[in-house]
């Protein structure tokens, strides 16, 4: 069965209207890998936008079509919407929606340890990342000192606002989302009722150019698979996977 959560535990100001179509089905991407280490960490590297052409053309194959796109405001999302658009044989209409953007991952830290991390080389990336998953619990738990980062109960309601502007979209039958880590794993997170500190579990755990799907009803929001990579997981691709965020990747 589904998972599902009702929107008006969380967003308030939800939309109760009634939505005419029964069901559609949303395909959440996480972008392609961005240039970690880099001096523009937003945007997408050589592998990232392989990626992203990839997923499209697994979508072109299948015959799979979206009514609507959508993504957030950030350059890494724009560009993995372009390569997916590119694999799929054609350009589209599109929407951005900065409530589909990540949060300020730098910003956390420094407001958690008191001094910024810098952006770590070579070895130095699994402190840098035990570093970022303490911070975030601590975000997520509401225990961090203020410091200028946006609380993750707004962080939240940001993101879940988001899919709820994408979920009013009566007209669309399949929904195409790309947007980061963090938003995405708070939706699934949410959907599902885990704790909010889970979040940050599924945000380390989740692929660049990997696809999520729910399926979006009158009643709701119901969780179906998370993480997919079955264009990148192919023996004629090798290091197409890249790696997972928080394990020797990137987190945004």
């Amino acid at each position: 069965g589904f998972s599902s959560w009702d929107f008006a535990a969380i967003v308030p100001q939800a939309r109760v209207a009634h939505y005419h179509r029964a069901m559609a089905q949303l395909i959440l991407v996480r972008h392609g890998q961005a240039s970690y280490g880099a001096a523009d960490y937003d945007k997408l590297s050589e592998l990232g936008w392989r990626q992203a052409r990839w997923l499209g053309e697994h979508f072109a194959e299948r015959g799979i079509h979206f009514d609507v796109h959508v993504r957030g405001t950030l350059r890494r999302h724009d560009e993995t919407l372009q390569g997916i658009l590119e694999g799929m044989g054609g350009a589209a209409a599109h929407e951005a929606h900065p409530g589909l953007n990540e949060y300020e991952a730098r910003t956390i830290v420094a407001a958690h340890f008191g001094a910024p991390d810098p952006a770590p080389q070579g070895a130095d990336k699994r402190a840098h990342f035990r570093k970022l998953r303490e911070a975030l619990y601590a975000w997520t738990e509401g225990t961090i000192p203020p410091g200028g980062h946006e609380p993750f109960a707004g962080f939240r309601a940001r993101v879940m606002g988001a899919l709820d502007a994408v979920r009013s979209r009566a007209d669309a039958e399949r929904i195409l989302v790309v947007s980061s880590g963090g938003p995405i794993a708070t939706i699934l997170s949410t959907v599902t009722g885990m704790p909010a500190r889970m979040m940050v579990d599924l945000n380390m755990q989740a692929r660049n150019g990997s696809y999520s799907e729910f399926v979006l009803s009158p009643k709701g929001v119901h969780f179906v698979s998370f993480n997919n990579v079955p264009h990148l997981d192919r023996p004629d691709r090798p290091g197409g996977l890249g790696r997972a965020s928080g394990r020797r990747g990137e987190v945004g």
